[in-house]
């Protein structure tokens, strides 16, 4: 048994101030951002058809709450700020857990933060036109800086500012964001329903439900296994961060209990939201109207189609929200983990400290600062692929983890145990893998980068001990 991390004591300074409710808004407002407004466009043009894409997200929706249940064993284990970095800390050792802590900085959290602070600012531009991407505010060759990378680097900066001022104030935006947005998703897939259906488009959507994109050659439809793992990468984007509450469980309340409550009913209710809302799109819109949405708004085209003119507006106005919420949540859960870094002698010892409002202000201003890096260095689509490949590494590490921790560490109480252990994992382990080989074969020139970005991990790991042990 290996020996517990220094800096491991529960801090002092936390104050557990999240209950049930305000831990299951986190993970659900962490989870929903722009994806399901945007992501199913690609799904059907890289799968083809109805049938393919409610599969994906059944897939997706699947594997997001299996683990969930897998992770609630090791919440219950393991109730301390920092989460996964604390998981594969026990079950792999120190240099495992640097590498995600590393990852996680370096393009897991801030690559999400900007990412979805890039979908804010894109949404904005319908109501502010001069807000957009298009907007360019300065040239140097090949280097621009757009009005809406700048309100992206506006909102990551004030969010970091509220969370900086005390866990209560992120709490407050987190639960009222995400409880306004699942209720403007509920009213959208019902409105969409009663206003938008049409039994011909939802009829002809069905009759060609599993027939190949034009470029599969008939008779290959093992060719079909690689475009389903590809176009997981969507869906897996919207479902991330549903871990976001294993990170504070040191401010939240009975943590063996409530993380992992949270975790699951988190989990739940997003993706049964998200299927629905696909099946509302195929009721309202043709495939051929889904897979060539405008720049894949496919929100916006089922909005139009069930409300009109007016629907533009409605749902740029539920995306901001949503973006807003979303945003708000992985700030929140990102600083923790560098918190836990730190103590640990692995990040900057300042990232270790809480300030006067017991949060770990430093932390979150340099987890501000990288992410508006972020903000200016590219595509919304780049900064997906980046972080979905890097997660997949690590879920499947944490995951396995479980199992190696039912062997070296069968003394630890475990207040809750995984529910459909051992099978269930393990399908996890083997989905989530079978989607990782896919990405690097066929999309190596985000994938690659990206297991890069994490084996750089190792010599700073190795810099650090070495410090450490001087």
């Amino acid at each position: 048994m290996t020996q517990q991390a220094a800096g491991d004591t529960q801090p002092e300074g936390f104050r557990r101030s999240l209950g049930l409710l305000d831990g299951t808004m986190l993970v659900a407002g962490s989870m929903i951002g722009s994806g399901i407004f945007i992501v199913s466009a690609d799904i059907v043009r890289t799968t083809g058809g109805a049938g393919w894409l409610v599969l994906v997200w059944l897939i997706s929706g699947f594997m997001t709450v299996v683990g969930a249940l897998s992770y609630a064993e090791l919440a219950a284990m393991y109730p301390r700020a920092g989460g996964q970095y604390v998981y594969l800390r026990e079950a792999w050792g120190r240099l495992p857990a640097f590498l995600y802590g590393w990852a996680f900085f370096a393009v897991i959290q801030t690559g999400s933060i900007a990412a979805v602070g890039v979908a804010f600012a894109k949404f904005t531009a319908y109501l502010a036109p001069s807000l957009g991407d298009g907007n360019v505010l300065l040239q140097l060759g090949g280097f621009r800086i757009n009005a809406a990378q700048l309100v992206a680097i506006a909102v990551v900066l004030l969010l970091s500012f509220v969370n900086a001022r005390g866990v209560q104030y992120g709490k407050w935006i987190q639960t009222g964001f995400t409880l306004a947005k699942i209720a403007a998703l509920l009213a959208l897939i019902a409105f969409g329903l009663l206003l938008g259906a049409n039994a011909t488009v939802w009829q002809d959507n069905w009759a060609q439900a599993w027939q190949r994109p034009a470029a599969t050659p008939a008779g290959m439809a093992l060719a079909l296994l690689p475009a389903v793992a590809v176009s997981m990468v969507g869906a897996l984007f919207s479902s991330d961060s549903w871990h976001s509450a294993a990170s504070v469980a040191d401010e939240i309340r009975n943590p063996r209990r409530n993380v992992g409550l949270s975790l699951l009913l988190g989990t739940v209710l997003v993706c049964s939201l998200y299927l629905i809302a696909n099946l509302m799109y195929l009721a309202v819109l043709p495939l051929s109207g889904i897979a060539g949405a405008d720049a894949d708004r496919v929100g916006v085209a089922a909005a139009q189609a069930a409300f009109g003119p007016v629907g533009t507006v409605l749902i740029a106005l539920l995306i901001m929200v949503s973006t807003f919420g979303c945003v708000n949540g992985l700030v929140l859960a990102g600083a923790r983990v560098y918190y836990r870094m730190a103590r640990d002698g692995l990040f900057f010892a300042r990232a270790g400290e809480l300030n006067a409002n017991a949060v770990p202000g430093w932390a979150l201003w340099l987890q501000a600062l990288w992410a508006c890096v972020l903000c200016l260095s590219g595509r919304y689509g780049d900064l997906l692929d980046y972080v979905i490949f890097a997660t997949l590494i690590f879920y499947v590490l944490t995951i396995a983890g479980l199992f190696r921790l039912r062997h070296t560490r069968a003394d630890v109480d475990r207040p809750y145990r995984a529910f459909g252990y051992p099978v269930l994992p393990a399908l996890y382990i083997v989905f989530a893998s079978a989607i990782g080989v896919s990405l690097l074969v066929w999309k190596p020139a985000y994938t690659w980068p990206g297991l890069v970005i994490v084996l750089l991990g190792v010599p700073v790991f190795q810099l650090l001990r070495a410090r450490n042990t001087a």
